[in-house]
């Protein structure tokens, strides 16, 4: 019987359906001998696929113009149409490529899945995708062909101030398999892959995490300010533990998640979205940064006008700089229009507007 590999596009909108579900990826990751068969066997006949299945499943939207992307062994098995694509793996395939999804239905990996998905794209956008795969968080499946063709999500909010909805779950990809892919990726194809994963950091919970990491920690010839370059970088996520006064002061928290923690200036660096408008979410973080000034922690807040604005980011990070005992200098020309092509990439990646 034919199977399927879904790829790329397909295989990224499937994968966040599954962590919104389960907050996991909970499928079997196939052996080098059952993944060639598997492959050897996908031969997509428009005809012989369940299209409704798909749907259920998460992999397929319906769209006009929505094709299928389906990985295939041999030239003779593609089946390019209306709603199927195929694209081409001759050789052989790395140890974990494929994972089973259900009967005769089969997946890629999301390190596969980002690597087709990277093809012809700006290193924003695969930066991004990779931060999500990265981070505790996960975009819903309906953003996914909105994002990759270049428009917006929500689609129907003109400029308005929203929360983009996102998911909470465990990572679906470490560093380590990236850098593990990388290493056979090595054509000119994959470079923009690449590099986006020598940018990326694990245990980003939101895309605005994301996009406050890809512009404070990555390197100025992108665009960003290289914090990340400081004495101990850039951790996001990273916990603090109290002790003795900054437990009084935090009213008893026995720590705090700093959502970017730059150790060399004592700083922790926070993102308020939307939700830390609320006076619940607004008491605790007084009183988690009460704690960390216990701690000899400086907190400095970036709301979302601010994550718009490449002036305020960068005094914020010159700051920083200043805390670590070091200054921050451009040694090249044109830093700020590279500043806000670069936010806009990353902006893009999340299917928000450019400023």
């Amino acid at each position: 019987m034919n199977t399927l590999v879904l790829t790329s596009t397909s295989a990224l909108r499937l994968m966040r359906a599954e962590r919104r579900r389960n907050a996991a990826l909970n499928w079997r990751v196939l052996g080098k001998v059952e993944q060639r068969q598997v492959l050897k066997a996908c031969v997509p006949n428009p005809s012989d696929i369940d299209f409704e299945l798909l749907e259920a499943l998460g992999a397929w939207e319906g769209l006009e113009s929505e094709k299928l992307e389906v990985l295939v062994s041999d030239a003779s098995r593609r089946r390019n149409g209306a709603r199927v694509q195929s694209t081409l793996r001759s050789g052989p395939l790395p140890y974990g490529s494929i994972a089973h999804v259900r009967e005769n239905v089969y997946c890629v990996t999301p390190a596969h899945a980002a690597l087709q998905y990277s093809c012809g794209r700006p290193l924003g956008e695969v930066f991004m995708l990779l931060m999500e795969l990265l981070g505790t968080y996960s975009m819903p499946e309906d953003c996914t062909l909105h994002i990759a063709w270049g428009g917006f999500w929500p689609y129907d909010l003109d400029g308005k101030a929203v929360e983009q909805a996102r998911y909470k779950c465990d990572p679906a990809v470490t560093l380590k398999e990236l850098r593990g892919l990388c290493k056979v990726a090595t054509g000119n194809v994959s470079a923009t892959f690449r590099r986006a994963v020598q940018l990326a950091a694990e245990g980003s919970a939101s895309p605005g995490e994301s996009v406050m990491f890809g512009m404070l920690g990555v390197p100025m010839r992108y665009g960003g300010f290289n914090l990340c370059g400081l004495p101990g970088g850039m951790r996001l996520n990273s916990r603090v533990v109290f002790e003795g006064n900054a437990v009084r002061m935090s009213s008893g928290m026995p720590y705090a998640i700093c959502d970017a923690a730059v150790p060399a200036a004592r700083v922790d660096l926070e993102y308020n979205g939307l939700g830390h408008e609320k006076e619940a979410a607004r008491i605790h973080d007084g009183n988690r940064n009460n704690g960390l000034k216990g701690m000899g922690y400086t907190v400095m807040v970036i709301n979302r006008d601010q994550m718009r604005d490449v002036v305020a980011l960068e005094a914020i990070a010159r700051a920083v700089y200043k805390g670590a005992g070091k200054r921050m200098r451009y040694w090249s020309g044109g830093v700020r229009v590279r500043q806000a092509a670069w936010l806009n990439a990353l902006r893009r990646g999340i299917g928000l507007r450019p400023v």
